[in-house]
């Protein structure tokens, strides 16, 4: 399990992170939410090892994260980032097998899991195709198809961090993509996801946390977290969360505008 104990990040005298405890659950989707600037990025790179903090710590399996080598860290847990960059012309395929670089597996198996990773992510069409050719969603694609076959096998050893995947997907990919965490986590793996679509958080998290100014504000199923009431406090704008067809919608409160002809 990866526990992030009372941690705090602190910039100039600010936290930007506050005393922040959470843990991530094998076999569970962990979806983090809030406005801009409450903290999940933060929260999410100090879970991966990434973002040393100013006090508190974190564990994986209850050992500091500290401890682990960068190969011992990066066969461990496998780190989406929100910004996905490759300035060089390394083709797709070439890329998603960069994941395998922390493991010392044969090339016949290096092989099998990335043409797996790369049919899930609906990528063999751009097998060939060079990254700096790719739009941002597709190269988001390619990022998850990467941090996939880094965590391969999938099962509960596998823990995968997500920061705010689906934000250049069109809608399609984006919902293939979240149903993906879905069918990851079923399989046994931990999966945090940074999102800022509360309905996807709300269909697909089995966790959310909500975040405000550098702090947890609640922590619980989507169901208890995600009310009209803290949801209106947190994001300082008036929030209506309603039932259609038996699933949550959350709408923003907007003034009845009339249309002229």
């Amino acid at each position: 399990m990866l526990e992030i104990h009372e941690a705090s990040v602190v910039y100039d005298g600010h936290a930007v992170l506050d005393r922040a405890s959470l843990s991530f659950t094998p076999g569970k989707v962990t979806a983090i939410i809030g406005p801009n600037g409450a903290g999940k990025s933060t929260l999410l790179n100090v879970g991966a090892g990434h973002l040393q903090p100013s006090s508190g710590s974190v564990t994986l399996d209850g050992r500091d994260i500290k401890s682990f080598t960068t190969k011992e860290a990066a066969r461990r847990r496998a780190v989406m980032p929100q910004d996905v960059t490759v300035a060089f012309p390394f083709t797709v395929r070439e890329v998603v097998a960069m994941g395998r670089t922390p493991w010392d597996t044969p090339t016949t198996d290096n092989d099998e899991i990335v043409d797996a990773a790369l049919d899930l992510t609906d990528l063999d069409p751009f097998t060939d195709r060079e990254m700096t050719t790719l739009s941002g969603g597709e190269r988001q694609r390619v990022a998850l198809a990467r941090i996939i076959v880094q965590a391969a096998p999938i099962g509960p050893q596998s823990i995968l961090l997500l920061d705010e995947p689906t934000a250049a997907m069109d809608i399609g990919h984006a919902e293939e993509t979240l149903s993906l965490t879905r069918r990851l986590a079923s399989q046994g793996a931990t999966v945090g996801v940074v999102i800022h679509d509360i309905d996807a958080a709300l269909s697909y998290a089995d966790q959310v946390v909500l975040m405000s100014h550098g702090k947890i504000d609640i922590v619980g199923p989507a169901a208890e977290v995600c009310t009209a009431e803290a949801l209106t406090r947190v994001y300082n704008t008036p929030i209506d969360v309603i039932s259609v067809g038996g699933s949550m919608r959350v709408l923003p409160k907007r003034p009845a505008i009339g249309f002229s002809h």
